[in-house]
């Protein structure tokens, strides 16, 4: 794709309003995006019937020159632009009415892969949601080819998926609130550098220049919806941004799962109310989520466990102190082991992946 082109797209996909729907109606009378920057207001309003002031000539300017300086930072980030009528689009999200009309990526994960999954859920997570989330990722890798999870990067439940995903070698596409030129939260950076480098995805249909809203995490939220066959809610209280992906989900004719919990945890209220409505399927483990999507499962040999891993001697030192004093914050065990806290991090972050130690929110940690 030459620069001149990918100029005219970003600019089409930056106009407000802009929809598949409404690129395709454009395409149907003009020939090519170049040609919507070049007509004039009253064309423009004759061919859509609209009255927007989308279609005034000093607005479409200003987002030709926004895009220009667009193309220059994907082609020096080495991110990928995908257009709504390039091939390797995905599929899944071409179906929703409201998918953007192109998508910016990093990394080189199929967003057409076989069986596509997203695993959602609250920022404050509890052990009981890590550790299914772990166990879920960890069987659904076991059992089918071509697997590839979607979240959001955000704490919690989120992040959980994305690192169970990285310990079980699976592909995983977290899809962001803002461009690429910043990853928020910027405490998972070293995550979505892992999740590139391990065959996955870093998605947004925001550019770099676009400012960031609270808005814009529940607009993502229909990209992580739409991408995936089925979307599982893991933890979540009675309202929240998993909900609103939930919602979506089963918008777009997809099917929902959710993690019931006791009545009396806050975040499990709202699983167990999407259950009790009928808005999703309860869920216990990957093999109902296989039955209920009549995927084909691999044989496969059960993995042992390993039951007394070897721990050097910071790992050991880290592990002894949880025992002592479950769920602290990282600062505190570094104070009590006398290491700086980069270094216990480290440690942490390696443990984690071995399943022996759980990550909370607020920068606690737990033994798994």
């Amino acid at each position: 794709m030459t620069d001149d082109l990918l100029t005219y797209r970003i600019a089409l996909a930056s106009i407000r309003g802009m929809s598949v729907d409404l690129a395709q109606k454009l395409f149907d009378v003009i020939p090519d995006e170049r040609e919507f920057f070049e007509l004039d207001e009253h064309t423009l309003k004759q061919i859509t019937g609209g009255r927007s002031k989308v279609y005034d000539k000093f607005y479409r300017s200003q987002q030709l020159e926004r895009a220009r300086n667009e193309v220059e930072f994907v082609n020096k980030k080495n991110i990928r632009v995908t257009y709504f009528t390039d091939a390797n689009y995905p599929a899944r999200l071409l179906e929703a009415p409201d998918a953007p009309i192109l998508l910016y990526s990093s990394g080189d994960c199929d967003l057409n892969a076989a069986h596509i999954i997203s695993v959602v859920g609250t920022r404050h997570a509890t052990p009981y949601g890590i550790n299914f989330t772990q166990r879920l990722i960890a069987d659904l890798a076991a059992a089918l080819p071509g697997l590839v999870v979607v979240s959001g990067l955000a704490y919690g439940i989120d992040i959980a998926a994305h690192r169970a995903c990285l310990h079980n070698q699976v592909p995983t596409v977290a899809v962001m609130a803002r461009g690429l030129n910043h990853i928020y939260p910027a405490q998972h950076r070293n995550d979505a550098v892992a999740i590139v480098r391990q065959g996955g995805a870093i998605v947004t249909d925001y550019t770099s220049l676009d400012e960031i809203h609270r808005g814009n995490f529940l607009a993502r939220n229909r990209i992580i919806a739409a991408l995936s066959d089925c979307t599982v809610v893991v933890e979540s209280a009675t309202s929240g941004g998993a909900l609103v992906t939930a919602s979506l989900a089963a918008s777009y004719n997809r099917d929902v799962f959710a993690l019931p919990g006791r009545i009396s945890d806050e975040f499990s209220s709202g699983c167990n109310r999407l259950i009790k409505s009928n808005r999703a399927a309860l869920i216990t483990g990957a093999e109902e989520l296989i039955e209920a999507m009549q995927w084909e499962s691999m044989a496969s040999v059960p993995q042992q466990r390993e039951m007394f891993p070897q721990l050097n001697t910071e790992e050991q030192q880290v592990v002894d102190a949880l025992r002592q004093h479950p769920d602290s914050h990282i600062n505190d065990i570094a104070s009590a082991l006398g290491q700086p806290v980069y270094r216990i991090m480290s440690t942490l972050m390696d443990l984690e992946c071995r399943n022996i130690v759980l990550s909370l929110p607020g920068s606690r940690f737990s033994l798994a």
